[in-house]
């Protein structure tokens, strides 16, 4: 299915046969070279005075300083702040530092940078009821046009409702100059969609979760567009980078249709997450978020190619849960993610994923779809394949190679399921009783 950006942008809003009517609510998307000379049309077009932009030190030089001056020759007031800290975290400081800074009287919030820039903005736009402008700075994440925001709130990573800008400007001369791990963070976010798929397709399966075969096809049709422009995009051209961009923008147009992130993120990213919050607990290293999900979706890649192999031991599964300690493992959550793991743990005593009759309810359905699902399985790329991919790209395939152990990956595979009842390979390979035999057998 071959769906472009232009066509998503000119239908948006349609009623599906999922029976939802699905709607993004980015109203201007510019990719291309020198496109960021659009932003002051954008403003006035939107009837807006005042804008805020919010950058850091690399951002600023990267497109905050171009869009000042773009502001200043066209009489535009405006309000500027730099977050000085160097790689700040998506986190509650961000968040209130950007606030404090903001005019109350601003009607348009513009976020220059990435990730961290972009979801800050989204909450503070949400909170204030304005206009938002994303200016990125590199193709390094699949959040541009999502309306939700990854945040750190309490040590726990969360999803937080915010909201779409109402314009994404992917101006190509900037985005052809991003480091090259940041463009490899991009393609390692789009790559995590072979698994996020898979994975929101079983998930329907075992606990009947929302599923949109549209949906679905536009996200595959995104990530074909990305493994297409993926060499030529490391090596900085710009046709690939705007190609890659255009990837980018859908798979949040979908996470919008959905109205959840499960067509972009499965067990990868939970991965991620947890890499993420050990990292703020206990300083471990980490890297860019699409990074981690590129070497999640390989490690998942072992896992599913591993569940082809087996078959359900229904005895096995029973004796596995019944053996299993609650409380020993919550305990075991706050030694490995500490602040962070009350959240985690408050979330299971409300879902009540690890209670005997609900697993029991699970396994039933596992036993009687596992054909099913490995049928799903075999859809995805081969693990050899995908390390080969990487290693040509340049793209870390271990996170060994960005300072974790070995056996702090093996964790974050492990725990990633206790991030919040999102149903993915963790939960299966808990439920027939092998998740730890899978994990001793993965290479990380």
């Amino acid at each position: 299915m071959s769906i472009s950006l232009t066509y998503l942008m000119t239908h948006d809003g349609f009623e599906c046969s999922c029976g939802k009517r699905h709607y993004s609510p980015l109203k201007d998307c510019f990719i291309g070279e020198g496109v960021i000379s659009k932003l002051p049309e954008i403003i006035n077009s939107y009837g807006c005075t005042y804008p805020y932009l919010l950058c850091d030190s690399l951002t600023y030089a990267a497109a905050g300083e171009k869009a000042v001056k773009l502001l200043e020759n066209n009489r535009i007031k405006y309000a500027i702040h730099e977050i000085t800290r160097l790689h700040p975290a998506s986190d509650e400081k961000i968040v209130g530092e950007a606030l404090m800074f903001c005019p109350n009287e601003c009607d348009i919030i513009i976020a220059v940078g990435g990730g961290v820039i972009n979801d800050t903005c989204k909450i503070i736009a949400a909170a204030k009821k304005v206009p938002d402008i994303f200016v990125a700075t590199a193709p390094s994440m699949d959040g541009f046009a999502s309306e939700t925001s990854s945040m750190e709130r309490c040590g726990l990573k969360w999803s937080i409702n915010s909201k779409c800008p109402e314009c994404v400007i992917g101006d190509s001369e900037i985005l052809s100059r991003a480091p090259t791990r940041m463009i490899l963070s991009g393609i390692g976010d789009m790559v995590a969609k072979y698994i996020s798929l898979v994975e929101w397709k079983i998930s329907h399966i075992i606990t009947g979760e929302y599923y949109c075969q549209t949906i679905a096809d536009i996200v595959a049709s995104s990530l074909d567009i990305c493994m297409k422009s993926a060499k030529a995009a490391v090596n900085s051209d710009k046709a690939a980078i705007e190609r890659l961009t255009e990837g980018l923008v859908m798979s949040g147009i979908c996470m919008n249709y959905a109205g959840i992130s499960r067509p972009a993120s499965g067990v990868e990213h939970s991965i991620s997450h947890i890499i993420d919050m050990r990292a703020l607990e206990f300083g471990t290293p980490s890297d860019f978020h699409g990074i981690q999900c590129g070497v999640g979706t390989l490690i998942a890649l072992q896992a599913y190619e591993r569940l082809r192999e087996v078959t359900v031991d229904h005895d096995r599964a029973l004796a596995y849960v019944n053996n299993f300690s609650l409380d020993d493992w919550f305990a075991h959550l706050r030694e490995k993610i500490g602040h962070g793991a009350e959240a985690m743990i408050a979330g299971e005593l409300k879902e009540h994923k690890y209670a005997k009759e609900n697993h029991a309810e699970r396994l039933a359905l596992t036993i009687n779809n596992f054909y099913k699902i490995k049928q799903i399985a075999t859809t995805l790329p081969s693990y050899e394949h995908m390390r080969e991919f990487f290693i040509e790209l340049g793209h870390p395939v271990s996170g060994t190679q960005f300072g974790l152990s070995a056996d702090d990956v093996r964790e974050a595979f492990i725990m990633a399921k206790d991030l919040r009842f999102k149903y993915f390979i963790g939960h299966l390979l808990w439920d027939i009783g092998l998740l730890e035999e899978f994990a001793d057998n993965i290479k990380y």
